[in-house]
This record gives structure tokens, C-alpha cells and sequence, in this order.
């Protein structure tokens, strides 16, 4: 059974081998630890199955919106649907916090991830010219809104 439970320092070895395995410019572990330990704005999930991490997704939640900065699942657990759990969470909490909308960027070339956010009513909103350091990709800029409702 896959668990979606907030990232705590027991994660991080398996978050920081998800990030080697799966992104060409890997965030480092200094910077979850930063994340989890000293970013107030930082919301970061983990996915579990049988202890192990198999993916993770994080958002800051920058004034009255949300901000992406990164989403993995680990190639063996790719197509069960843990993408989803992670957006769904990340979703749920910025509706529970009453954020306007949440943001992210997405490789040009990634239509696998950008299908996932389209699924979920994010939509294209903009580019970032040559975003990506290892490739100088752009990054289309996507965004979902909340109805002012939330």
C-alpha cells in the first residue's frame, strides 16, 4: 500500500537517491534538509510503499499562492498513479490554506509531467527561456487557480 505522509529527516536518504536517479541537476541533501528544517514557506510530501521512499513532491506557499519546486517518482513506481497522489496532496493542502493558485515549471520536452498537470487543470501560462542549466531547455510556466471560494 503506497502512503502519502509529510517528509520528515527519516526520508531523506531516499529522497536524496529518488532526486540522483530520476533529475540531471539533482537538488543536493543539504537542501531538503534546509527545506524540512528551516523554510517556513516549504511543504514537502513523501510517497512510502513497504519503508521505502518512491517519490516526492514539494510546494512553498509563498503569501497566497503555491509554488512547485519539485515532483519525483522513482522510475520502478512510475504509471501506478503515485504522481497523482502527490499532485492530489499537494492540491488538498493549498485549497485547506486558501492559496489563489499554485505555480510550476515544467521541461518544454516533459509531456509525461506535463500531461499529469494538465490532468489536475493546470494550464500554460508562459516560458522561461533557457530555464534549465544542463540542457538550456525553456520551462513552461503552468498555473492552476482556485475559485475565490477556497
Amino acid at each position: 500500500m503506497i502512503e502519502i505522509v509529510p517528509m520528515t529527516e527519516e526520508h531523506l536518504d531516499g529522497v536524496v537517491e529518488l532526486e540522483e536517479a530520476t533529475f540531471s541537476i539533482p537538488w543536493p541533501r543539504s537542501e531538503f534538509e534546509r527545506e524540512i528544517r528551516e523554510n517556513n514557506m516549504a511543504i514537502y510530501y513523501v510517497a512510502v510503499e513497504d519503508g521505502k521512499v518512491i517519490g516526492y513532491a514539494g510546494m512553498w506557499h509563498v503569501v497566497v499562492e503555491g509554488h512547485i519546486t519539485n515532483v519525483g517518482v522513482l522510475e520502478e513506481a512510475r504509471c501506478r498513479g503515485v504522481g497523482s497522489m502527490l499532485m492530489e496532496k499537494l492540491i488538498e493542502i493549498a485549497v485547506e490554506k486558501k492559496m489563489y493558485g499554485i505555480t510550476l515549471e515544467v521541461r518544454m520536452g516533459n509531456a509525461p509531467a506535463q500531461a499529469l498537470y494538465h490532468k489536475y487543470g493546470f494550464k500554460a501560462e508562459g516560458i522561461r527561456k533557457n530555464y534549465y542549466p544542463d540542457t538550456k531547455e525553456d520551462a513552461i510556466i503552468m498555473w492552476k487557480y482556485f475559485s475565490e471560494e477556497n
